[in-house]
């Protein structure tokens, strides 16, 4: 067994073959293509960042999930990227300081300490596209649509979408009064929908009565659109922050639904992904045959203050390795593949440039290789007649 040990990866860490490489790829090249019809804009960031930089305005679970080291030079804690979203904020915060809205875009391998369930991979290979400088249903929406948009062009099919809202259960926590060991109690009770320990724990808290019964009735909020006339009955006592955050969530859904209308979307009030820094409308896609999301985003605001320039802010991410597996194949083109021999003449060297300039492959025969034109998987010889160099089929 230790003989092989050699070839082992850590777990959660895995490499594409050639042919899921190009199939990768392909997609990658697609889906930029995409964004850039839709006016995002790539931006490339840094794979280590000094920890303080990257962990800015991020939640706890990203700092967890970051990898960490001591830079030799400056002897400071170094981070490689959980998640390039907080990337992009700093980019538009202090790098490109428009007024206007920005749209920017972004593909490339993240590293993880462990599995966060969105992804079976540590290194997921993550594409996104981010919204600043626009803080209405409109800048979500078309976030939305585009994430959607993504998920089509990986052909991914039979889609639904779960559409909440953060604001919801902030401002009841706020109008409880709650302490933060009793919100973050209550938040993962939530999370399992776990209505018996929900109401052991308001009841522990001795909230008053009104309030407990909204805490006890949010897990149970999840439906079709017409769960939201449930919801402002269940939650009719909350104060004037949670019925603008229902509301918010009410007109992007149906402003959604207009732009998307065979779209399956799902309500869920108590959908919290993100919690510890999403600030408005979160939503996440689901497939059959996946138990976790394959696509997720949602509203940020403010995230770039830390680099001093707050910004509304909202995007989406996905793993590009995920969206190739639960996708469609989509037809490859296939190029021509010749067999060339090992050079040396002029004329056959000028012929091989001219090929490649065409687009074909031009694969060299190497003097002793097992092998020959059929087992390369080539559909031409480049053979030599009278002086000049000719294709012939295999």
């Amino acid at each position: 067994m230790s003989s092989h040990k050699h070839w082992l990866l850590p777990e959660g860490i895995d490499e594409l073959l050639p042919e899921q490489a190009a199939r990768l790829e392909a997609l990658r090249r697609r889906l930029l293509d995409q964004f850039g019809a839709w006016g995002y804009e790539l931006v490339i960031t840094p794979f280590i960042e000094y920890l303080d930089s990257l962990l800015t305005g991020a939640g706890k679970d990203l700092e967890h999930q970051t990898f960490k080291m001591t830079d030799q030079i400056s002897g400071r804690l170094l981070g490689i990227r959980a998640d390039i979203t907080p990337q992009a904020a700093r980019i538009d915060a202090h790098q490109l300081c428009c007024e206007e809205p920005n749209r920017l875009c972004y593909i490339g391998s993240v590293f993880r300490t462990r599995s966060d369930g969105f992804s079976a991979s540590r290194s997921p290979l993550q594409i996104g596209a981010e919204l600043y400088g626009h803080s209405g249903v409109e800048s979500d929406v078309e976030i939305l649509c585009l994430m959607m948009a993504t998920l089509e062009m990986a052909g991914v099919e039979n889609v639904f979408l779960d559409l909440g809202h953060v604001g919801i259960f902030q401002g009841l926590a706020r109008q409880a009064a709650l302490n933060a060991e009793q919100e973050n109690a209550l938040f993962a009770a939530l999370q399992r929908k776990a209505v018996p320990e929900i109401r052991s724990l308001v009841e522990g808290f001795g909230l008053e009565t009104g309030l407990a019964q909204m805490f006890t009735g949010l897990a149970s909020l999840n439906g079709k659109a017409d769960i939201m006339t449930r919801a402002r009955d269940v939650l009719a006592g909350a104060d004037a922050e949670v019925h603008a955050a229902m509301d918010y969530l009410e007109q992007a859904g149906q402003h959604l639904q207009s732009c998307l209308p065979e779209l399956p979307i799902h309500y869920d009030l108590a959908e919290l992904r993100g919690y510890q820094y999403q600030t408005g409308l979160v939503f996440a896609a689901f497939v059959p045959g996946s138990g976790k999301e394959i696509a997720r985003g949602g509203r940020y605001d403010d995230v770039g203050e830390k680099f001093g320039r707050s910004r509304p802010a909202t995007g989406f991410s996905a793993d590009l390795k995920t969206l190739m597996r639960f996708g469609k194949p989509f037809p490859m083109e296939r190029k021509q593949r010749v067999f060339a021999p090992a050079g040396g003449d002029a004329k056959l060297e000028h012929r091989i440039a001219e090929l490649r300039s065409q687009g074909r492959v031009v694969i060299r025969h190497l003097p002793g290789q097992p092998g020959n034109a059929s087992t390369m998987d080539c559909d031409a010889v480049l053979v030599e007649e009278g002086g000049d160099w000719r294709l012939k089929p295999v």
